[in-house]
């Protein structure tokens, strides 16, 4: 037999006895293949992957002299520079062949020669694109939208999505980019974009870059990526000075008389988130069966935030109380069960703008603020404890009330330096 022949027809190389769902044969050769026309010079090196006996044919891209080919090594003769390269390659192949086998058995996917030479290509890898998986995420989040998720917690995740897609068009010109793609240069410079182009805070700039975060963290958890482009990206936020209303601007507004029912409404919600310190969405969605007697005999407000999920059980004070009781026949109230008859956050917002007017009040009120100010001014400043006053909002840990106490300590450092003064204008040294 000549060379030729030996090579088109060895069949001395190993078989290999795997289990994996079906007992399966399996073996790689390497060869030289005869092209058409073949008359002399190198030919091309060629792998074949044979399965239960089903080969699949693979160049390599390489050639060799048939006679410094030897067929039973499946190797290139020689130690000249040109055959160790050649067969260092081969090896590589071979080592890769074997480790894509091993993803498959772990991935529990039926091996054969198409399986093997498309992961070997990387041909069965699905391309998963960042607005894409960005969007199917909203749209599930949308379907949940009342019941795991705020409203505003869509929209918030729909204007992220928007200022990628526009980063996409500015940065790269493109509608969409694979997330095998995604760098930390990437996060860097979406970051500038929000802050340079979109003249976003540095606070908003991290609310969106968290929200990409996220979609992220999806694949790379579905091991659609191997790498977080996020790792050594700092997500601090900066600390926001928190208003809330003093007792005197609360006094003001609680006694104001108001010629306008609605106003006087939307005042009386406003107290009751000042006096519960529950945000706009939870006092929104408070129903009677809410209230219930608490280990005191009193009356507690037993509900859960919308924003986090977390139990959240407050003792009612006298003035929230008084609140329900003023609104307890109103038809709102009794036609949807509802605790108080809430308007729209919109409304709501617009109406207090009227009231801090007509109060005197200069700070914008709205239901952050209200909450502050239950946090601050109603409990922490009457000697209520942190721990309490956290498990009343409703906080996951300590560390989100302390924003509170720090606020105390600036008010306290002001006073302080008001004394100071009062007291340096009457003494008159000896």
């Amino acid at each position: 037999m000549n060379i030729l022949s030996a090579i088109d027809y060895n069949r001395n190389f190993v078989t290999v006895k795997c289990s994996h769902m079906l007992e399966t044969t399996f073996s790689i050769l390497f060869y030289l293949k005869k092209p058409k026309g073949y008359e002399s010079g190198a030919m091309p090196v060629y792998m074949r992957i044979t399965v239960n006996g089903v080969p699949k044919e693979i160049t390599m891209k390489r050639e060799c002299e048939p006679d410094r080919w030897n067929s039973h090594a499946q190797r290139a003769k020689g130690n000249n520079e040109k055959t160790k390269t050649l067969n260092a390659y081969l090896d590589t192949l071979e080592r890769q062949v074997h480790e894509a086998r091993r993803q498959l058995i772990e991935a529990q996917i039926t091996i054969t020669a198409d399986s093997l030479k498309d992961r070997l290509l990387g041909k069965d890898e699905k391309c998963y694109m960042l607005l894409e998986v960005f969007a199917q995420h909203n749209k599930r989040i949308a379907a949940l939208a009342g019941s795991e998720y705020a409203p505003a917690t869509v929209q918030r995740y729909e204007t992220t999505l928007d200022h990628v897609r526009t980063f996409l068009q500015w940065k790269y010109g493109v509608s969409d980019i694979d997330i095998k793609k995604l760098s930390y240069a990437f996060v860097t410079d979406f970051e500038f974009y929000l802050k340079s182009k979109r003249k976003c805070n540095h606070n908003s700039t991290i609310k969106y870059i968290a929200n990409m975060r996220k979609i992220v963290l999806y694949c790379l958890k579905s091991g659609w990526i191997n790498k977080d482009p996020f790792f050594g990206f700092k997500m601090t936020k900066k600390e926001v000075v928190r208003e809330y209303l003093t007792e005197a601007e609360l006094q003001q507004l609680a006694t104001k008389q108001f010629g306008i029912e609605r106003l006087t409404q939307v005042r009386d919600i406003f107290l009751f988130s000042c006096y519960t310190g529950l945000a706009f969405i939870d006092v929104s969605k408070l129903t009677r069966s809410e209230i219930a007697t608490g280990v005191d005999g009193n009356q507690w407000i037993f509900t859960f935030r919308q924003k986090t999920d977390t139990a959240s059980r407050i003792p009612l004070l006298p003035q929230a109380q008084a609140i329900i009781e003023k609104y307890k026949d109103h038809p709102k109230c009794v036609n949807e069960g509802r605790l108080l008859p809430i308007l729209s956050n919109q409304k709501m917002n617009a109406y207090l703008k009227e009231v801090a007017d007509l109060c005197g009040i200069t700070k914008t009120l709205t239901f952050h603020i209200a909450r502050h100010t239950f946090a601050t001014t109603v409990t922490l400043s009457n000697g209520v404890p942190i721990e309490t006053v956290s498990k009343m909002l409703g906080h996951k840990n300590i560390r989100m009330t302390q924003h509170y106490a720090k606020i105390l300590d600036k008010k306290v450092s002001e006073d302080m330096i008001q004394l100071q003064l009062k007291l340096s204008a009457g003494f008159t040294p000896a």
